[in-house]
């Protein structure tokens, strides 16, 4: 059986009913909605509910924008603080994790070549983060409505002495419950998978995924413990005060790491669709997962460089948060250079030359890989500004 793909890239899987012949005699993979169409609905479901968080979130933050510099002034200023909180939590609680919860199942289905193992689980996550979300975006959308007293103007950093109705803080712990029903479901994939290959590699697309969501199990701890054991009974009035900088360190200790949660994705996307769109090959498989390693390692303890200027953290813990964040640029800069390789290769596989000239041979007309290269170019912007503002001083 040919090991091989026409452009000489391996296959990632020797599963037979995976490929079909074509009429000219190559083989090609089979569309993963054929393969899967269960796992292939479960993610379209969670990128239609992940764009129109995005869409109703963008439409808040243009809001905000226009009020905040008198342009146009479209809502009641008691109002811009709700819109503001809608803007944040739906991009950045809502439209990631559905996203990424999208994004995952189909990288690890199809990576592994296995079906999720139980509808059920599948069907579980996704009820119980569409019902947080409907939830907290409720009642955040409850505080346009003079009459109705449930709000949360709290922003996206929910953490005492602001305080939000309960249901907000049920939904969000609903979310971040069911983004962990999630990762359970693709680590029993992994677990079949596994069974049937003992001595093989796990896939690049499975391994990043699974080192993902281990990041997110560590660091969404934080903000679990600091919804469940404070935030929503001091909201159902069972306790009568939290403490401001407990409930704030606890949010940072997921607050920063959920950054990364945010980018990883990415990291998959660059990693494994970039090269190919390139024409090439990724530079360096080991490299790749390493990068992931480093990010699980170093992510969750940088937090604290948040708090820089709380006065209730001891400077000992601000300079390792400072070291950490410093630590953390190797996996980007190690990212960089691979992503740009592997373009680069691509490139002069299809007769580019030159030390620079190859970039313009690359497949720029495609919507595809022009979103994703420009976005790693808006990142790298990102990132070097970041090496200045993790400073303590």
């Amino acid at each position: 059986m040919a090991t091989e793909h026409t452009d000489g890239t391996a296959f990632e899987s020797e599963e037979e009913s995976a490929y079909v012949e074509t009429a000219d005699g190559t083989r090609r993979r089979r569309a993963f909605v054929d393969r899967f169409p269960e796992a292939a609905r479960t993610a379209r479901i969670c990128l239609w509910i992940a764009f129109a968080a995005f869409g109703v979130g963008a439409l808040f933050g243009l809001i905000q924008a226009l009020h905040r510099t008198n342009a146009l002034r479209i809502i009641p200023s008691a109002d811009y603080y709700t819109i503001l909180t809608g803007h944040g939590v739906l991009l950045a609680l809502v439209f990631t994790t559905f996203g990424i919860a999208g994004l995952f199942h189909w990288a690890n289905t199809r990576s592994l070549g296995v079906a999720p193992t139980s509808r059920r689980l599948t069907q579980g996550w996704l009820w119980t983060m569409s019902i947080g979300t409907a939830l907290a975006a409720g009642t955040i959308l409850s505080g346009l409505v003079d009459e109705i007293p449930a709000s949360a103007d709290v922003l996206y950093t929910f953490y005492a002495p602001l305080g939000a109705h309960p249901l907000f803080y049920i939904g969000a712990a609903l979310l971040i419950v069911g983004s962990w029903g999630a990762g359970l479901d693709w680590f029993l994939q992994y677990r079949e998978w596994r069974e049937s290959n003992p001595n093989e590699r796990i896939p690049l697309q499975s391994f990043m995924v699974m080192t993902t969501m281990l990041m997110w199990y560590l660091s969404s701890l934080g903000v679990a413990i600091e919804v469940v054991f404070f935030l929503i009974p001091w909201s159902l009035g069972l306790i009568s005060q939290v403490d401001p900088l407990l409930t704030r360190t606890l949010f940072w200790y997921f607050g920063h790491p959920v950054v990364y949660f945010w980018l990883l994705p990415g990291y998959v996307a660059w990693y494994t669709v970039l090269p190919k769109l390139t024409g090439g090959r990724l530079f360096s498989d080991p490299l790749a997962r390493v990068t992931f390693v480093l990010f699980l390692l170093l992510s969750t303890p940088v937090g604290f460089h948040h708090q820089y200027t709380d006065p209730g953290i001891a400077s000992g813990y601000k300079l390792v948060a400072m070291t950490n964040t410093m630590f953390v640029l190797l996996p980007s800069l190690l990212t960089m250079f691979t992503v740009i390789a592997s373009m680069e290769h691509g490139a002069r596989q299809g007769g580019a030359t030159g030390r620079l000239a190859w970039l313009k041979d690359l497949p720029w007309e495609r919507p595809a890989f022009s979103g994703m290269a420009l976005a790693g170019m808006t990142f790298a912007a990102a990132g070097f500004s970041g090496m200045i503002n993790a400073g303590m001083n």
